[in-house]
């Protein structure tokens, strides 16, 4: 897939009328033949630059969520579109929602136009907005979709906020240590020495760990840029996601935050499904393809190969061993009643909240438990530095 270029040009049309736009293309050549294609004359075309920076996630989900609202309201998808990219403030925002209108007036599914744009739009959007358009309901899979990445932004946000002012002190507390180890402990370790005298024992375990760092720091560094090049290299296995991924899973606390967002997105997708009478299995795959996640996609895979070998669903997903009792029992219990579709809107929103909620806690008991252990090290450490001067008249009755 070739990546789109951002062209400003400028040219004449044929009835001798000044116009210019911004707009993606393929290269200067394919922008030469849209302009001939549309008889202007073009007169300048200057490259321009690219802020990723512009790419998002709280602006491709705000777009979407915008779409949803002016598509409820009665306008065509492309009409919401051109509206959208008339307000953007940004030019290259602009040109990508007139690109996107045009490819929809030229009959291109609004899921595959999606596709060309990864960057901006990951794959769970385009898994989305294909469930909207096989279902009928696109404005309410778009409600859905800003509403998840609302949500997975609100959880970020409160873990990064818990961290910050711990962090902010530990620095803080690291560069006056390495100040005092560095040069306050040195003198007073030769102090010491001139009357022979030993060091606290804490006070020279500190010391220790001090030189042992400054031995054998730059090694730890070599090794660990080359576990960072060796991360970068393999992480974008298929292979080596799944064992990622399984591993966090098995993470007390943030083992089940994963798995309750991986949880709630299933559950939506094959909710929306399911209201909209797709075969579960359709449902199934869209679900796989929304995930971006080789564990689950591994998981899904296999209850997709059970079901169509004739298991109910409840089993399947039990044979996963990734699913609670909770979500089996309502599984099983829409199976055997015929409502499936709502037992399945019950486990997404359960699983929403729930993980909300668990975000919330963690971020509420991260920062005290951070500053507790940021106070034990400074505490340590501020002991070690001053039980010498404490320690320094003894040193020097010793001496006499």
């Amino acid at each position: 897939m070739s990546v789109k270029q951002l062209w400003r040009w400028q040219g004449v049309n044929d009835k001798g009328q000044l116009e210019q736009d911004v707009v993606w293309v393929d290269n200067r050549l394919a922008l030469i033949i849209t302009l001939q294609h549309q008889r202007i004359m073009p007169l300048r075309i200057k490259r321009m630059g690219v802020n990723a920076a512009l790419w998002k996630e709280e602006q491709s989900a705000e777009i979407i969520h915008q779409l949803a609202t002016l598509i409820h309201a009665g306008l065509t998808l492309s009409e919401g579109l051109e509206l959208l990219a008339k307000q953007h403030p940004h030019r290259q925002w602009q040109a990508l929602l007139r690109t996107l209108a045009h490819e929809l007036e030229q009959g291109v599914p609004f899921s595959s136009a999606l596709v060309s744009w990864p960057q901006v739009f990951p794959p769970l959007y385009q898994t989305m907005i294909r469930t909207g358009e096989l279902t009928g309901k696109l404005a309410d899979c778009c409600f859905e979709l800003a509403r998840q990445q609302k949500a997975q932004r609100q959880i970020t946000v409160s873990v990064k906020k818990a961290l910050r002012y711990p962090a902010i002190i530990l620095t803080m507390a690291a560069l006056v240590v390495f100040a005092m180890l560095h040069f306050v402990l040195p003198e007073f370790a030769a102090i010491y020495r001139s009357f022979n005298t030993p060091l606290p024992l804490l006070t020279r375990g500190i010391i220790a760990i001090a030189q042992w760092g400054s031995a054998w720091g730059w090694l730890i560094l070599f090794l660990t840029m080359l576990i960072a090049i060796a991360h970068r290299r393999v992480k974008q296995k298929p292979s080596w996601q799944a064992q990622r991924q399984r591993l966090l899973l098995r993470l007390p606390v943030m083992g089940r935050l994963i798995r309750g967002q991986k949880l709630a997105q299933i559950f939506t997708v094959l909710a929306l499904t399911q209201s909209a009478g797709i075969p579960f299995l359709q449902g199934l795959e869209s679900a796989i393809d929304s995930l971006g996640c080789p564990y689950w996609s591994q998981r899904l895979t296999q209850v997709h190969q059970e079901i169509a070998a004739g298991n109910p669903v409840w089993l399947a997903l039990k044979n996963t061993q990734e699913f609670s009792p909770l979500c089996l029992q309502l599984v099983r219990t829409g199976e055997a009643s015929g409502s499936l579709d709502i037992m399945l809107h019950n486990l997404a929103r359960h699983h929403s909240e729930t993980t909300l909620a668990l975000a919330d806690n963690l971020a509420s008991l991260l920062e005290p438990a951070l500053l507790i252990i940021t106070g034990l090290i400074i505490g340590t450490l501020v002991v070690a530095m001053y039980l010498p001067i404490f320690h320094l008249g003894d040193a020097m009755s010793g001496m006499g």
